[in-house]
Parts: C-alpha cells; structure tokens; sequence
C-alpha cells in the first residue's frame, strides 16, 4: 500500500509522544514493504511561509510545509485554504491508498475532506482533544484548571488569552529573517528567537488590568463564538470524511462519543505497544537509595515544577535515601527553565537533560520510581507505557489517561492532580520503603507488542482500502 501520514510535527524538528509515534510506526510499515510519506508542519522564520520543502528521513519521504503562524483571522489555525492547496498537491503526486491523520494541529481540517475527495481510506488517531479545545487539545484553562466540561463561554474568556497567530512586528520581522536567508544562506532565526523571549514576558498587572476592562470582555464573547463555530464546522470537516477514528485510551474515546458526538461504532480503542526487546525487565539494576526521574517535555503541563515542589516539601532526612532526575529538553520558555534549575538546587534534585530513545529505555532500567505530575487528561503517555514494559514502579496522576493505565498496587499508584502534598507523601512512603514497591509487577502487565499494534493498524488499512475496490 501507499500510505501517508499526516502529523503536526515531525523528526528531527519534533519527537515528543505523537511525532515518536508517527515516525516509529512509519518506519515500521516501510519495513513490511509499503511505501510511506509524510506531510507535516513546521515552524522556521528565517523561511518563507507556506512554502513546502521536501526532505528525507530515514528513508521516509516528508513534505514540510513552513506554518509561521502569520494567520490573517483565528479561524486559519483551523481552516487554511493555503494549507490544503499544498496538501492536495502533495496526494495528487504521492496517490496514496490510505491516509493516517496523527494531528491537525498547525495544520486545516480541510486536508481531511481533500483525502476522501482523492479515494484513498482515511483514518485518524486521536493524541489528544484538539477537536474540542482549540487551545492546543489540553483541555486547559488559561488560569490552569482542567476543563472537565466543554462550556463554550469559558473558552471564550481563555481563547481571549490565546497567542495563537504572529503580530504584526513579528511577521515584518520574520519576513526580512527569510528574505536574509534566501539571498545569504545566514539563518538568524534562532537569534531572532532567543530576543523574543526576553522581550515576551508580561508585566505583573497585565493580566488582572485586562481580565476587567469591556475590552476583554468584548474579547471573549467575540472567542465564544469563535469556540462554537470551531467546534460545529471540524463536526462538518472531519467526522463524515473518516473512516475510522482510533482512540488509544477508553477515557478519550469515551469524551468524543458523549461530547462531540461521534457514533460509538466510527471510532476504537486501539492501544499503543512497545517494543519489548528495548524495554526488557531483565535489563533492570538494582541500587540502595530510591531512584526517583521524571521523563518527558519539560513545560507546565507536564508538572516538573510540582514535583521538585513535592520533592522539597518531603523531610530531608528521607530524601537523602533517594535521588531525583528529571529528564527533558530545556529549550520551551527560559524563564520556566530558570524556575526548575532553582527549584532542583533548592531540594537537591537534578536536571538530567534531554534522552534519545536509548537513553530512555537505559533510564527506565535504572529508575526505582517514575512519577508522571501532568496537570491535564493526558491520554496515552509513551513513557507510561515504556515504564509498564519494563516493570518500573510508577507514580502518576489521578486523572484521564494516566489513571486508566496505572493499576493502583499493581503496576504504581496514583495522587490527587496537581496536589503537592499528596505527592510529597506518597513520594516519603516510597523513601522510607512503606509503600509497597517490591510487591508490583506480581504478574506481566497486559501490554500489546509494538508489532502486534502495527498487525492492528495494517489490517484496518486492509479492511477499508479492500472495501473500495469490492465490485
């Protein structure tokens, strides 16, 4: 078959869970013998907007297209004629028999219909909830609290906070960083950059002056509507142009059939798989002192800072039995980077760095406790998964998709979201070997392979492109 993938963001520019997961199971269909592209998006100013550029990855072929977010209304971070003019042109050359939509994030609901329009089978995994919240799929609030009901009037009041497109300094900025570029080869795009977010942060009273002017108030009742019509129209653009939506947690695929309406029987579960040769058991070591890490994407959401805030609030005596690493790339927000290297110094713990895919699977091998803080749903965390194959004890928040995969006593334990003191306790426990760690892992967990999964996806590719060529 001829399969194109569809993703927000891909390697070497992007390897967060959803662009992992899109370029291991694109390696892994090209290695059975069919042929794999991709179409994704990329941010890079010192280039010209909208323009595609086709490069190769690891023998994958990938059309990037430049999504400078220079967007002229927000219903362009949904909807983009441009976007999809350079989508079609990529299917009418590529003809692909199937299209798998990972994220439309950065991207236009419109690339889905233009799928179907072309006769190719289209299925689409949901990552997160982008097609509810238009703030990133988070389903987070701008005050931070987690969205637990879609009311369109509180996204308007945090919509009305959103930088979702580039002012227009920023675009005349950019512009000139392109044009410098072409004519000299000289990128001064990350220079660019670094400027910025010096420049970005906001004063102490900015947010509370705006929040009670008629200005704001204007604001989010303009993104109220905005919210409504988003929602309404990837109802249109999206659900009658898919196949076959795949939810790799019960708890997202249960949302999008109470809340946006998706008949129960055009959309699965279908859980991730590891690989079990990088994330064996027998490669586990053994140390004295606990071995606490985080891993993932050093940014709000997924709570570094609340756990070296919970790690400082345990008795120091406990915490000299243990050690702390949280692993991440530092490159979101300097100022949130700065928070965590004093939060670390403050409570003895340390910042490891970002891992490649080996490093992972090592760390993992030598981690007494992993512990997840996310502060939304999550929906099927990698890292939950690649700690469950390798039998390493997990801490996790109590919310989404982390609480569906963590079997309290099982395989880890919960804690209350986003309460620090919950998870200073259960992390004391642990220190202080009360908590029950030597008992988990009684029995293999229920764990799909990563090629059993990649059987499950190949056979429904089978199903709907041999239902069209039925007589």
């Amino acid at each position: 078959m001829k399969i194109l993938f569809v993703s927000h963001g891909f390697p070497p520019h992007a390897t967060a869970g959803t662009e992992t997961y899109t370029a291991e199971l694109a390696l892994a269909l090209k290695s059975r013998g069919h042929e794999v592209a991709v179409f994704t998006a990329h941010k890079d100013i010192s280039r010209t907007d909208l323009s595609v550029d086709d490069r190769e990855w690891r023998g994958v072929a990938v059309h990037e297209i430049v999504n400078n977010l220079y967007h002229e209304d927000f219903r362009e971070t949904w909807s983009h004629a441009r976007i999809e003019r350079a989508f079609e042109s990529v299917l009418g050359a590529f003809r692909p028999d199937v299209v798998h939509f990972q994220h439309l994030l950065y991207l236009s609901a419109g690339c889905v219909g233009a799928a179907r329009a072309r006769g190719a089978a289209v299925l689409f995994t949901l990552h997160d909830f982008w097609l509810e919240c238009a703030r990133f799929g988070q389903r987070v609030h701008h005050d931070g609290a987690v969205c637990h009901t879609i009311d369109f009037a509180r996204c308007g009041t945090c919509l009305a906070h959103f930088k979702y497109g580039q002012g227009t300094i920023e675009r005349t900025v950019g512009g000139v960083i392109a044009s410098v570029r072409s004519g000299t080869g000289l990128n001064l795009g990350p220079l660019a950059r670094g400027a910025a977010a010096k420049l970005s942060k906001p004063g102490p009273n900015e947010a509370a002056s705006d929040a009670v002017s008629g200005a704001h108030r204007e604001r989010a009742a303009r993104f109220e509507a905005l919210a409504r019509e988003r929602w309404t129209s990837l109802q249109a653009a999206v659900a009658p142009n898919v196949d076959l939506f795949l939810s790799p947690s019960r708890f997202l695929r249960q949302r999008l059939v109470d809340e946006w309406g998706l008949a129960p029987e055009h959309i699965e579960h279908l859980r991730f798989g590891v690989d079990p040769q990088a994330f064996a058991p027998k490669m586990r070591t053994q140390s004295e002192r606990l071995r606490v890490a985080f891993i993932g994407s050093l940014v709000p959401l997924k709570g570094p800072h609340l756990l070296l805030e919970a790690w400082g609030l345990v008795d120091p005596a406990l915490r000299s039995k243990g050690s702390l690493v949280v692993y991440g790339p530092s490159q979101h927000r300097p100022d949130y980077q700065e928070e965590l290297a004093s939060r670390a110094r403050a409570s003895g713990a340390r910042l490891g760095g970002k891992l490649d895919r080996a490093g992972v699977s090592a760390t993992l091998a030598a981690t007494d406790l992993l512990v997840v803080p996310s502060l939304w749903y999550e929906n099927s965390p990698l890292v939950i998964l690649e700690a469950l194959a390798s039998r390493t004890p997990l801490l996790v928040s109590d919310l989404g998709g982390m609480a569906e995969l963590v079997e309290p006593g099982v395989s880890g334990f919960h804690f209350r979201m986003g309460d620090a003191r919950d998870l200073a306790d259960k992390l004391a426990l642990a220190l202080a070997g009360r908590a029950g760690l030597e008992t988990l892992y009684a029995r293999a967990p229920d764990l799909p392979t990563f090629d059993a999964h990649v059987d499950a996806i190949e056979a429904r590719y089978r199903r709907f492109t041999e239902r069209d060529r039925r007589p």
